[in-house]
C-alpha cells in the first residue's frame, strides 16, 4: 500500500480545509457581527470588485506579475553567478561581501525617494526593488552550497584536468541545489514585497498603485481583492519553486 501517497493526499487536504475554514469565519464575522462593508466587506462584495471595469483589474495584474518575476529572474541569474565568482575568488569575496551586506541593510523603503529621481515611474523601477531585496538571500544561500562541496571531490575533477566550467555545472551546481532552492524560497516571498513597495513608493500602474487608488474612496472590497490578487501571484511563483525542486533535487536532500 503507497501510504507516502496517502500522506500527501491528506496534507494537501488539510491545507485546502484550512483555506476554506478561514473564508467561512470571515463570512460569519462579517454578516453575524453586521459589520459595515467599509470596513471589511464580505467573500461575495470582494469577488464583486473584480467585475469592476474601472479598475484594469488584469492590466494592472500583469504589470505587478512582471514586476515580480522580472526581478525574481534578476535576483536568482545574478545571486548564483556571483556566488560562483566568490567561490572561485576569496580576494573577491573579501572585497565585495562587506560591501553587499551594508548595502542590504539599507532600508528599501529608504530607496523610494531616490528610485522616482533616478527612473521616474513605470515597471523598471519596481522590478528593481524586487530584485534588491530579492537577490541577497539567493546569493547567500548559494555561495554556502558551493562551499558545502567536499574539497577531495573538487581535487579530483581538477586533477582530471576538468575545466572551471565543467567542476561547476557536474559537481558544484547539482550539490548546491539544495541550499539554492532554500534560498530561492525565501527570495520568492520577498520579491512579493519589493514589487509591492515599490508600487506604493513610485508608480502609476500595478495592484500596489490600485489599492491606493480605491483607499481614497474608502473601497475595501477592492482593497480586499488586490491583496488576494497579490496574494495569488505570490503563490504561484512559490509553487514554481517547489515545483522546480521537487523535480531537481531528491527529497532526502532537500533543505528545509
Amino acid at each position: 500500500m503507497d501510504t507516502s501517497g496517502s500522506s500527501k493526499l491528506g496534507h494537501y487536504t488539510l491545507g485546502v480545509l484550512a483555506h476554506l475554514l478561514v473564508l467561512l469565519a470571515w463570512y460569519l464575522f462579517v454578516h453575524l457581527g453586521d459589520v459595515p462593508k467599509y470596513v471589511m466587506p464580505s467573500p461575495v462584495d470582494t469577488i464583486k470588485a473584480l467585475f469592476v471595469a474601472d479598475y484594469g483589474w488584469w492590466t494592472n495584474t500583469g504589470v505587478t506579475a512582471t514586476e515580480i518575476f522580472g526581478g525574481y529572474a534578476m535576483a536568482l541569474a545574478v545571486g548564483v553567478v556571483l556566488a560562483l565568482l566568490f567561490t572561485w575568488s576569496k580576494t573577491l569575496e573579501s572585497l565585495m561581501l562587506p560591501l553587499l551586506v551594508t548595502l542590504n541593510m539599507i532600508p528599501k523603503v529608504a530607496l523610494g525617494p531616490l528610485i522616482i529621481v533616478w527612473f521616474k515611474y513605470g515597471v523598471f523601477p519596481n522590478t528593481m526593488m524586487a530584485f534588491s531585496i530579492a537577490v541577497f538571500p539567493i546569493l547567500l544561500t548559494t555561495a554556502r552550497g558551493l562551499r558545502e562541496i567536499e574539497p577531495d571531490l573538487l581535487d579530483l575533477v581538477r586533477s582530471l584536468h576538468g575545466s572551471r566550467w565543467q567542476v561547476f555545472t557536474k559537481i558544484q551546481l547539482p550539490g548546491s541545489l539544495p541550499y539554492i532552492f532554500a534560498g530561492m524560497k525565501v527570495a520568492a516571498i520577498l520579491a512579493v514585497a519589493g514589487a509591492i513597495v515599490g508600487e506604493f513608493l513610485s508608480s502609476d500602474r500595478g495592484l500596489g498603485y490600485l489599492m491606493l487608488q480605491v483607499q481614497v474612496t474608502l473601497d475595501t472590497p477592492a482593497m480586499f481583492m488586490a491583496v488576494i490578487l497579490i496574494t495569488l501571484l505570490g503563490m504561484t511563483l512559490y509553487g514554481l519553486v517547489l515545483l522546480l525542486e521537487r523535480l531537481l533535487v531528491p527529497k532526502d536532500a532537500r533543505v528545509s
